[in-house]
């Protein structure tokens, strides 16, 4: 039985969209990678193709068994929540020739599981990230964003199984 479970964190963003992987293996959340796609100047179309084929690279290279991406939340400004949509449709649809399961986590939520609050900075998620993961440097915002994307789902998954499986947790009523 496979035990360790590899998740691909997306931060999505039609300028720069956040990845991040991370292995579970039982409790301990494993860095692997990530990092920023920064998309190109010019036709929005163009942006939306190279978010797909830079994040269909990254599932090739990382192989992920689940992909944790950020919901759209709404914006002041209707036509950049559009954007950010299609922008994150297009790092979804990279991902289905390789069978991953796909979750959703607001915002909110997202930095709930990894700060503690959901109302979290930027500048905290990236503290939390470095520490949970151990790194040595400070991921960019979107890539911390991404990392934390993974551990929120890492973390919920953990928790599910623990309450299905009759832990003391689930015992304790």
């Amino acid at each position: 039985m496979k035990t360790r479970k590899r998740i691909l964190g997306i931060d999505p963003g039609s300028r720069l969209t956040g990845f991040g992987v991370v292995d579970f293996e039982g409790d301990k959340a494993l860095y692997v990678a990530s990092g920023t796609v920064k998309s190109i100047d010019g036709a929005f179309a163009d942006r939306l193709r190279q978010i797909f084929e830079s994040i269909g690279s990254i599932v090739d290279e990382y192989r992920p068994d689940i992909v944790a991406i950020e919901s759209v939340f709404m914006h002041k400004n209707a036509g950049s929540a559009l954007k950010l949509g299609h922008a994150r449709s297009a790092a979804i649809c990279a991902t289905f020739a390789h069978g991953a399961e796909v979750h959703e986590y607001a915002p909110r939520e997202i930095k709930q599981a990894v700060v503690g609050t959901g109302a979290a900075t930027k500048e905290q998620v990236q503290h939390m990230v470095v520490s949970l993961l151990t790194l040595e440097g400070v991921p960019a915002p979107d890539a911390a964003d991404a990392l934390a994307a993974a551990l929120c789902h890492g973390h919920r998954r953990r928790i599910q199984a623990q309450l299905g499986s009759g832990s003391a947790i689930a015992g304790a009523r």
